[in-house]
């Protein structure tokens, strides 16, 4: 039984990272579904498709929500869906949280969350340019 994955993003920005985590893989081992928040969006609408999306990917493990921006309107429809869900919410989804997620489709709910905060955390590095002698 593997966590479902769902992507409440900004436009289309998580269906964009997923097709680019998925192309790098060349497959995606988890049940994903992605939503795009426009910026004239009704966020009960959105609450509503949220909420089918977790029905639908949660097979008994329960779904990782993961989305673009804290406090902004997708992680505000996110954190709706802890009312009655079993859920873990992340902010700031970047690929490689996502493909750290992806290797590890056989991972609990909770393991799937710290596997994704540590994805994120050591995909950014800052590259310096070496100083000349």
């Amino acid at each position: 039984m593997s966590t479902g994955l769902l992507l409440i993003t900004h436009g289309n920005l998580g269906q964009e990272m997923l097709a680019t985590v998925t192309a790098i893989l060349c497959q995606c081992p988890l049940q994903v579904m992605t939503i795009g928040v426009g910026s004239d969006c009704n966020p009960d609408e959105e609450l509503a498709d949220a909420m089918a999306a977790c029905e639908s990917l949660d097979q008994g493990n329960g779904v990782l929500v993961i989305t673009d921006l804290y406090g902004s309107t997708p992680s505000n429809i996110a954190i709706r869906l802890l009312d009655g869900h079993n859920v873990r919410i992340i902010s700031g989804v970047n690929v490689p949280m996502l493909l750290r997620i992806l290797n590890y489709p056989d991972a609990d709910l909770d393991k799937l969350a710290d596997i994704a905060m540590e994805g994120a955390h050591n995909g950014v590095i800052v590259s310096n340019r070496r100083q000349a002698s």
